[in-house]
């Protein structure tokens, strides 16, 4: 295994923005605004394809991570899913945590954005089962 491969990290980068695009923009669009304290006109001055395309670049980055981790140590598939996953409830969350108390973001707002985490890496780590 290669430690790049470019076609497992764009695919696991896809799968982690396609749970986001779900996450927000079907499941908890309304409850993530509004812990989010955005409004709608909030919402539409933002530049969304420099959202979007910066989001699948940081998501990119932490799939190269991730990828490289995975080729290194030639894990079981077992393990993949819990490098994956304990990468997001180790490290993403409380980065994400830490961040939130200190910009007095709600429980809520917090939760939802774990949760994004969370699902978002276990399925970059299911897709790269499928690249092993």
């Amino acid at each position: 295994m290669n430690d790049f491969a470019l076609w497992p990290v764009l695919a696991g980068t896809a799968a982690f923005f396609a749970v986001g695009a779900l996450w927000y923009g079907l499941i908890f669009p309304k409850a993530w605004q509004r812990a989010a304290r955005l409004t709608d006109a909030d919402l539409a001055r933002g530049n969304i394809g420099l959202i979007f395309g910066l989001t699948f670049a940081f998501e990119m980055l932490v799939a190269m991570v991730l990828w490289h981790l995975v080729a290194r140590t030639d894990p079981k598939p077992f393990v993949v899913m819990m490098m994956a996953t304990g990468f997001a409830v180790g490290v993403m969350i409380p980065a994400v945590g830490i961040n939130y108390l200190y910009l007095r973001k709600s429980l809520a707002h917090f939760l939802i954005d774990a949760g994004h985490f969370l699902l978002g890496m276990a399925a970059m780590g299911g897709v790269f089962l499928l690249f092993r």
